[in-house]
């Protein structure tokens, strides 16, 4: 992938253009970002050359969706299986690249196909110890991985009256507060088979984890809850909109309007990054009232990210992808990193990346 630096529309072949700001915005706030394409398969990598400006560096990861990471290890979640990545690049070193973060894959957890969403890494009742626990949407439940099954299930809805693989309220996103499963969104309480998609303009809801109480309701096929700030935030995605949600009250109050379908959000600072997606034409994304929004603001959906002001809403940066991929997943920062690689499945460098546990590591 090659960016520009300008804000014209990008020549025949390029993918990318971005804001001129951008690089300026990610190297003063000491970071580099991480998202995903399930549509595409590719977990991207964005970050700076060391002449300052952007690189995207790709992997190919089947139907890639939830992501997280703390900087130096990351998992990801594909079609049948849940990755674990972990950096090998040593403090103060880099790669030929310019890299100062190098993933190599270190696990792979073969799950079958549960539609993984979001993940976090903590500790509910029914773990040994801290891990990953990830959304599993095929089972509308929250779950993590386990030695000897597809998955353990952690806990559901109380509106989910079994434990099946019929995807009954699209079950989404995650909230940790710490190591805590705080909040999960929904499309519905749909307690049917693939029934949330009755319910995409005003079925959604935020959950308490440890109550189980629906906390806010009425939404638009909700995603990517994140506590921020002491703040609860929520991207409404049917209408587009970055938001926050008063689990007191249940009242959503709008922030700054998203011109596409938006998934995927991570914080840096008083920042917030925030993907988008171009929506499939189909039953799905079909009579959301985004595309009324839209047109209002006489504006086509993008694919691409935002970086908006918590304080003013205001959009400051931006980056757009012109073609191939057109929707997006998660966005997760790594902060301190200025630009992130990963090794391949196939080839040699994956065969030469060799390195030994230290009795430090151990």
């Amino acid at each position: 992938m090659t960016t520009n630096e300008a804000a014209e529309p990008a020549p025949p072949g390029q993918v990318l253009i971005a804001s001129p700001g951008l690089p300026g915005w990610l190297a003063e706030n000491r970071t580099s970002l991480a998202l995903t394409t399930y549509q595409a398969g590719r977990l991207i990598f964005l970050g700076l050359r060391p002449d300052g400006t952007l690189r995207a560096h790709e992997r190919l990861l089947e139907q890639c969706q939830g992501l997280w990471t703390d900087g130096d290890t990351l998992w990801a979640s594909g079609k049948a299986m849940l990755w674990r990545f972990h950096n090998d690049v040593p403090p103060g070193m880099a790669t030929a690249q310019g890299a100062d973060r190098r993933f190599i894959p270190r696990e792979a957890r073969v799950t079958g196909r549960l539609d993984i969403h979001d993940i976090g890494i903590g500790q509910m009742q029914g773990m040994a110890a801290p891990g990953p626990i990830f959304v599993n949407t095929a089972f509308s439940c929250l779950a993590t991985v386990s030695d000897t099954a597809s998955f353990r299930p952690l806990w559901r809805p109380p509106f989910i009256s079994a434990l099946a693989p019929e995807d009954r309220c699209h079950l989404n996103g995650l909230a940790m507060d710490g190591t805590r499963p705080a909040y999960v969104t929904a499309i519905s309480r749909s307690d049917v088979a693939d029934g949330w998609r009755e319910r995409r303009v005003d079925g959604g809801v935020v959950l308490d984890v440890t109550s189980g109480e629906v906390v806010a309701s009425g939404l638009s096929m909700p995603h990517s809850p994140r506590l921020h700030g002491g703040r609860l935030w929520v991207l409404n995605s049917g209408r587009g909109e970055l938001g926050v949600v008063d689990p007191g009250d249940g009242r959503f109050t709008p922030v700054a309007f998203c011109p596409g379908y938006a998934r995927g959000m991570a914080f840096v600072g008083r920042w917030v990054v925030v993907g988008l997606s171009r929506p499939r034409r189909n039953h799905t994304f079909e009579g959301l009232p985004l595309d009324g929004l839209l047109q209002a603001k006489d504006s086509a959906a993008r694919c691409g990210l935002l970086v908006v002001d918590t304080i003013t809403g205001e959009t400051a940066h931006w980056l757009r992808f012109e073609h191939t991929i057109d929707e997006l997943y998660d966005v997760a920062a790594l902060p301190g990193v200025r630009q992130a690689e990963a090794i391949g499945f196939i080839g040699t460098d994956i065969e030469r990346a060799i390195s030994v546990e230290t009795a430090a590591q151990a």
